[in-house]
């Protein structure tokens, strides 16, 4: 079974896809709030989605952390807005130091492909 990259970086890529299965790099977003960033990081979630052959309504997991768990009712507020009710997926959250002091959130999404 071939392994296909998308957005290859030097230590990453944005995505993964191996058979029906796509694997996204952890998303942040841009913005000083919690919900600009959440906004930010899932339209590039969509994007990502998007070039692989996928769509949100095939999240199967998301991984979501948090850098402090006080944001988990803002983020869900941006989460439950985004995604598709008919076909929420399994999901996790904890608190996570982030990579960097201004990240307030980071997805990480396994979705199919049909």
């Amino acid at each position: 079974m071939s392994i296909k990259r998308i957005d290859i970086g030097a230590r990453m890529s944005g995505a993964v896809i191996h058979g029906n299965t796509v694997y996204l790099a952890g998303q942040v977003g841009e913005g000083e709030s919690v919900t600009d960033q959440c906004k930010s990081a899932l339209a590039e979630v969509d994007r990502l989605l998007a070039a692989s052959g996928s769509n949100k309504s095939k999240i199967l997991q998301t991984l979501v952390y948090l850098s402090d768990i006080a944001y988990f009712a803002e983020m869900n507020a941006a989460w439950e807005a985004w995604i598709d009710p008919a076909n929420p997926p399994a999901r996790a959250t904890s608190e996570a130091k982030l990579a960097a002091p201004k990240y307030k959130v980071e997805f990480i999404v396994t979705a199919a492909i049909d």
